[in-house]
């Protein structure tokens, strides 16, 4: 298929393009995140789904609702941090009202302020998301601010309409790094389980025993923040679809919580997830996501509910 004809890796090569400023994270451009307004303390981001983002119902990715937490709680803090400044995600939680992931996903967060006393200063944001008119879920975390990477530029602070977006850049123009993720956009193309989105991002969780599972993610480019290491909702989002297949479609995610231990860094990460306790309505998992050498990245708690018949 040529990328004239496909959404998807039109949307890629557009993230691509994007991506050439820098600032920024390719999982940020890719979904064209816009900074919609910007206050002291708070602030409201949106993002157009399309064929590159949604499932095979018409709702977003789930994944998409954990990038677009991570980003409106973080910015609405870098008023106080700056848009160059690094920040690293330390905790975040979502809770879901299990309204449908449909129309434009906007989300508002806001800065609580920074904890007082502490070694390194650390801040509470907040917030919620919603599709169209209808609350997704609320959002909760908290964010500590790391010395300013030697060369990292501010943000780039873009508004859906505000400016002219660039052209996507066309296969020819790649260089290697950019070509990678462009060949695994194709691979995602091709006939497989699951939606595009799960399968270029590498989500795709398999169930190892009654009530397990794992997935293996594929660290590069195409998943990572602008120092290399994964992104911070995209490892959440890791460990949340992992949560959602170890227990199958006959339950639904209602809550998850999150201690971010180390940077996602190194070839791969894996998340895997273990029921701790399944009754009749409810269940509680622990899913851990782990680097290559074992070591934890990211401790969860998912809390579960059975869906009705």
């Amino acid at each position: 298929m040529s990328y004239t004809d496909s959404p998807e890796l039109r949307q890629v090569l557009l993230g691509l393009a994007l991506n050439r400023e820098p600032g920024w994270n390719f999982p940020g451009n890719f979904l064209d995140v816009s900074f919609d307004e910007l206050g002291a303390s708070d602030a409201r981001i949106s993002i157009e789904p399309g064929p590159h983002c949604v499932d095979a119902d018409g709702q977003a990715n789930l994944s998409v609702i954990c990038v677009l937490a991570d980003i409106c709680m973080a910015v609405a803090m870098r008023a106080h941090a700056g848009y160059a400044m690094r920040m690293a995600t330390v905790t975040m939680a979502l809770q879901f009202t299990g309204a449908p992931r449909v129309g434009l996903l906007r989300a508002h967060g806001r800065f609580d302020g920074l904890h007082p006393g502490l070694a390194r200063r650390q801040g509470l944001a907040r917030g919620e998301i919603y599709a169209g008119d209808e609350l997704v879920c609320t959002v909760s975390g908290s964010f500590q601010m790391l010395d300013t990477h030697a060369g990292l530029k501010p943000m780039p602070l873009r508004r859906r309409g505000a400016q002219p977006q660039p052209a996507p850049l066309a296969p020819g123009e790649l260089a290697d790094d950019e070509r990678a993720v462009y060949e695994r956009a194709r691979q995602a193309l091709e006939p497989g389980a699951g939606a595009f989105l799960e399968r270029f991002w590498g989500l795709q969780p398999r169930q190892t025993g009654d009530g397990e599972a794992v997935c293996d993610l594929e660290n590069g480019l195409h998943v990572g923040n602008r120092v290399g290491h994964t992104q911070g909702g995209l490892t959440f989002a890791l460990a949340t679809c992992t949560a959602q297949a170890a227990l199958g479609g006959g339950w639904r995610l209602v809550g998850i919580s999150a201690a971010y231990v180390r940077p996602g860094t190194g070839p791969a990460l894996r998340a895997e997830a273990r029921t701790l306790h399944r009754g009749g309505t409810t269940a509680l998992l622990q899913v851990d996501v782990l680097d290559r050498d074992g070591r934890v990245v990211l401790a969860t708690v998912a809390n579960m509910a059975r869906a009705a018949d």
